[in-house]
């Protein structure tokens, strides 16, 4: 029995025109070959399975003057390759370093390809400097990695340095369908796209992929089915599918079509990712120039256009948004078949709301127009102009009545002037409370009755109904509020309403319930211009607190000099 060779190496390209997808390379370095410009340090870095050893294996044959026959000749005598995985210390770079001393016994150059170069430790990069920078005229570096960023900038400056590109999908597909013609296995064009996606941009891995799918299948052929099957893809119908229930709101559809996926042995995680790169896809269909960006299947992309001429835009980015948000949040969601069910949820209503967003915003944009057609002003700018002079208007004549057309009540002050302690006898301290705040609530939760201003007179009895009403509507307030709500109330000047409390903690509470209680009354008694004030209420006779300074200036009233002692001893006191 033959060893089988995998078709990574029995397909290795053998010169720079079987080179797949780096041509921006393969021209330069064919270019440097026949103008005698090559460099004698070159750094090939790019993804993995893109062709950077082989480029280099090529490049050496290619100096040398060898034949493609010659390669193992070539490899044993000229090439010398070096894994600094394994081989990055000090030692094997001085191990290097000794074996360029000695010219080629076979070719004009000897050629040293380092892969992984980026492995080297710094003590082996700094061994390795100076005979990087001055090599022998014979001797050429060639360095791989896939880290650039990981080798030291003084390796970076002494190298011509190669950028590898990912291999796009197309060119790894026409790549398979070559390797397919001549091992003789049948294969759709669907499947083969799959792989080319899967592989990520490195040809090395879509045949290995191949070379699996290949063994897989029994009748040797490659066919979709088998391919979605091995590699554990979802089919494109699932998500087809979806989009159809999305868009009929079908929300049982779609959490039955999540539970089918589930069962087939899916993950939550992968089911999103593929969903939003089916939206994406959609996306792209819509418009003729993103067309090209659609990497599938010519039948396939048939499927989308038709879909896409379905899906409004406004619902494709909104939904990819959307399931955006939830693939980020689906690794720290503790029920992540819940957290998933909750997105398609939310997407299956995602039509109607985006249905009843478009009919608003129609809505407003007709209003002028009607308004115009009504004959209530000449354009739709001098409408909204008239309409928001009217507004303004308003709102300034509410602010002048406020402060001016409904005064306080000459025996009250501000709160910040309140009764000093000392009072032997009743003292009224009324305080006014923000009017501006009281109307800006007011007008934001009764906006139509605010703008009626409603002036009907009431009396002493109605208030009291009133106030004892609001303390049963307020049964569930803490000790404090109910202490306040069984104070008495009274009919002050005006349209004003004065609350007596004991002292001044209970105006701090009393400020809680003020919005509410000023509204309260104006709807109550109808009357709009109702203004809250407070008293506080002292008892003659009171026991007061003395504080030391208190005690002091009474004690310096029968003995002046104790000031003079407090001075000297340098005593203070509390207060």
């Amino acid at each position: 029995m033959e060893n089988f060779v995998v078709s990574a190496r029995k397909y290795r390209p053998l010169g720079f025109g079987e080179v797949v997808g780096q041509e921006h390379i393969t021209t330069t370095l064919e270019n440097a070959i026949n103008s005698n410009h090559l460099g004698q340090a070159l750094l090939f870095c790019g993804p993995r399975g893109v062709g950077k050893t082989t480029c280099a294996r090529i490049l050496a044959r290619k100096i040398n003057d060898f034949d493609a026959e010659d390669a193992e000749r070539t490899s044993n005598f000229n090439v010398f390759e070096l894994d600094a995985a394994s081989n990055n210390s000090v030692d094997d770079i001085r191990n290097l370093i000794d074996q360029v001393r000695y010219p080629p016994q076979q070719g004009n150059y000897k050629v040293y390809i380092i892969d992984e170069v980026h492995m080297l430790s710094t003590q082996a990069f700094n061994a390795f400097l100076k005979t990087l920078e001055e090599p022998p005229e014979y001797a050429i570096f060639i360095l791989a990695t896939t880290e650039k960023h990981r080798v030291i900038p003084t390796i970076l400056s002494r190298c011509q340095i190669y950028d590898f590109n990912r291999i796009e999908i197309k060119d790894i597909v026409l790549q398979l369908e070559k390797i397919a013609r001549n091992e003789k296995v049948e294969t759709e064009s669907e499947a083969l796209h799959l792989i080319a996606q899967k592989a990520d941009g490195a040809l090395r891995d879509a045949l290995s992929i191949f070379d699996l799918i290949t063994t897989f299948s029994s009748d040797g052929k490659i066919s979709y089915e088998d391919t979605i099957k091995n590699l554990h893809i979802l089919d494109h119908d699932y998500y087809f599918k979806l989009v159809d229930d999305l868009l009929a709101e079908s929300m049982a559809g779609a959490l039955i079509l999540f539970d089918e996926i589930l069962r087939n042995g899916f993950d939550g995680s992968n089911f999103l990712s593929g969903f939003q790169q089916h939206l994406r896809n959609l996306l792209v269909a819509k418009d003729e120039q993103t067309v090209q960006l659609l990497e599938v299947a010519d039948n396939l992309k048939e499927k989308y256009f038709t879909q896409a001429t379905n899906c409004s835009p406004s619902f494709l980015l909104s939904a990819l948004n959307i399931s955006n948000q939830f693939e980020l949040n689906y690794k720290q969601s503790k029920n992540q078949r819940l957290h998933v069910e909750l997105c398609l949820m939310k997407l299956a209503h995602l039509p109607n709301a985006l249905s009843l967003s478009s009919t608003e915003n129609g809505a407003k944009k007709k209003k002028p127009h009607s308004e115009l057609e009504t004959g209530s002003s000449t354009s739709v700018d001098g409408s909204q102009r008239k309409e928001s002079t009217h507004q303004n208007a308003a709102v300034s004549r509410l602010e002048d009545e406020a402060s001016n057309k409904y005064p306080v009540p000459s025996n009250t002050h501000p709160i910040i002037n309140i009764q000093e302690p000392e009072a032997k006898s009743q003292t009224d301290t009324p305080r006014i409370f923000n009017r501006k705040k009281v109307k800006k609530e007011s007008a934001n939760k009764e906006n139509q009755h605010f703008f009626e201003k409603k002036k009907e007179p009431f009396t002493e009895e109605t208030l009291q109904e009133a106030w004892k009403k609001f303390g049963r509507k307020k049964n569930d307030v803490g000790d404090a509020d109910r202490l306040i709500l069984n104070r008495e109330v009274g009919k002050g000047e005006g349209h004003g309403v004065i609350i007596h409390l004991a002292s001044q903690l209970e105006v701090s509470f009393l400020e809680k319930l003020e919005v509410e209680l000023t509204q309260f009354f104006r709807l109550e008694l109808k009357n709009d211009h109702i203004v809250l004030s407070t008293k506080i209420m002292q008892e003659v006779g009171a026991k007061k607190l003395y504080t030391s300074k208190d005690i002091f200036n009474h004690m310096l009233k029968e003995n002046p000099r104790l000031k003079d002692l407090k001075d000297r001893l340098g005593l203070d006191f509390d207060y």
